[in-house]
């Protein structure tokens, strides 16, 4: 009986011998159905994909994954897939590639191999497949980037600049070896982190382009768009700051200090910072609708504060820049709106002073009266051409419709009543099919 359970035992540990180099086993017929595929490849084309389901079960178990040959070996096998799909695409450009990223497989694959050698051989072969991969993470991360799949070319971008550092500590040549080449690589990476939302990476590559005192103005944009992002106010606009003094003329910085303005509401500071964004960029409409109504607000401000010359001054301002957009774009709804709205404002204003009035039923009263009735009936009807020029324009917006509902009525117009139908319309959820005004 004992020797009978000795035999069972014996006869367990056998097949659990056999089961620990299954890996293994199928590693190595994923290898020979490589050497098979190349020694010929038209006649052995089906290989090359039974190569890679062989190494893709290898790698489920415990011994092929700790086996730097494997690795190797699943680097090679995808990194022939993919040099076998690109000879395809020069002869019909839309072939289908055979997987996601095989770039990215075979130089990870190539990184874990060069991580488990220990024999000679072993790293060389690991080194010389990422050193034959590097330039394709490239050319599948632009071609990621240009399907603006941001994420995927991240991960190939990074694989790149990954594969530089693990040649060159190998003593090996890489195609980022020029400076310019490696900072260039840097930037295209820092900006696809900055379109995949992760500014964690996109700083870190910002960041050593700043440190080498980069020469591109989006390095230091892009790190005070981050900044920001995280919160890191004071940062930021430390970096604006530099940016802006090494670069001037740059718009991408100008305009990001514009915002910074707007958002604190420096207008004072801000009128210069948009004259000149109109000097770089003359035919930016939205700049000049900016200014207007950055003036616009200067004239508010100093109206109540009784300084009717200043607020005068920059009531013309205003006009200024709104004429000089309806100039550059005359069927820009926003500029339009917007001198709408400049004399729209003036006549509530006038509104406010009409109904804080006295009950004065003298003849002097009603006179008074009367001018400031008047002068704001004079203001809704230069500010109605405005308004019924951009409703032709976008019979959808609602601050036209209300602007529109709001001057009839005072009017004691008819029409009021059909803007109010329009506004109706949009809060049912409806749009309005055509303009009521044609011009």
């Amino acid at each position: 009986m004992k020797k009978y359970l000795f035999t069972l035992v014996s006869l367990a540990l056998s097949a659990v011998a056999v089961q620990a180099q299954e890996g293994a086993k199928l590693a190595k017929q994923a290898s020979k159905a490589l050497v098979s595929y190349e020694m010929d490849q038209a006649n052995n084309a089906a290989k090359l994909d039974e190569a890679k389901n062989l190494i893709n079960d290898a790698l489920k178990y415990p011994d092929a994954q700790a086996l730097a040959s494997a690795w190797i070996s699943k680097g090679q096998i995808y990194n022939t897939i993919l040099q076998r799909d690109l000879a395809r695409r020069m002869v019909t450009p839309t072939a289908p590639m055979s997987g996601d990223n095989d770039a990215l497989e075979a130089y990870n694959a190539f990184i874990k191999g060069n991580e488990l050698a220990t024999k000679k051989y072993e790293k060389a072969d690991a080194i010389k497949g990422i050193s034959e991969v590097q330039a394709s993470l490239i050319n599948v991360g632009i071609a990621k980037y240009d399907l603006s799949d941001y994420e995927k070319a991240l991960a190939s971008f990074e694989a790149t600049l990954q594969s530089h550092d693990v040649l060159k500590a190998a003593g090996q040549k890489s195609i980022l070896d020029a400076d310019t080449t490696y900072d260039n690589q840097l930037f295209t990476t820092a900006i696809t982190a900055t379109l995949a939302k992760n500014c964690t990476k996109a700083l870190e590559y910002y960041t050593q382009l700043y440190k080498k005192s980069s020469n591109k103005p989006a390095v230091y944009d892009g790190m005070y768009t981050c900044l920001n992002e995280q919160g890191k106010t004071e940062e930021a606009k430390k970096i604006l700051a530099e940016g802006r003094a090494k670069f001037p003329e740059d718009s991408g910085l100008l305009f990001s200090e514009i915002n910074v303005y707007l958002k604190e509401g420096r207008l004072d500071e801000l009128t210069g910072q948009l004259k000149q964004a109109i000097k770089q960029e003359p035919t930016n409409i939205g700049l000049y609708v900016t200014l207007g109504n950055v003036y616009d607000n200067l004239y508010s401000r100093e109206l109540k504060a009784k300084n009717d010359v200043k607020a005068a001054e920059y009531f013309e301002e205003a006009k200024k820049q709104y004429e000089a957009a309806i100039a550059v774009d005359p069927k820009n709804a926003d500029a339009q709106y917007s001198m709408g709205t400049l004399y729209y404002n003036r006549a509530a204003l006038r509104s406010e002073e009409l109904n804080a009035l006295p009950d004065d039923y003298s003849a002097a009263g009603i006179k008074k009266y009367e001018k400031i009735k008047n002068d704001m009936m004079s203001q809704f009807d230069l500010a109605l051409p405005f308004f019924q020029k951009a409703e032709s324009i976008d019979p959808n917006d609602q601050n036209t419709l209300i602007a529109l509902s709001e001057i009839y009525a005072r009017k004691e117009d008819p029409l009021s009543s059909e803007f109010k139908k329009r506004l109706d319309n949009l809060k049912a959820g409806k749009l309005n099919s055509t303009p009521y005004f044609k011009f």
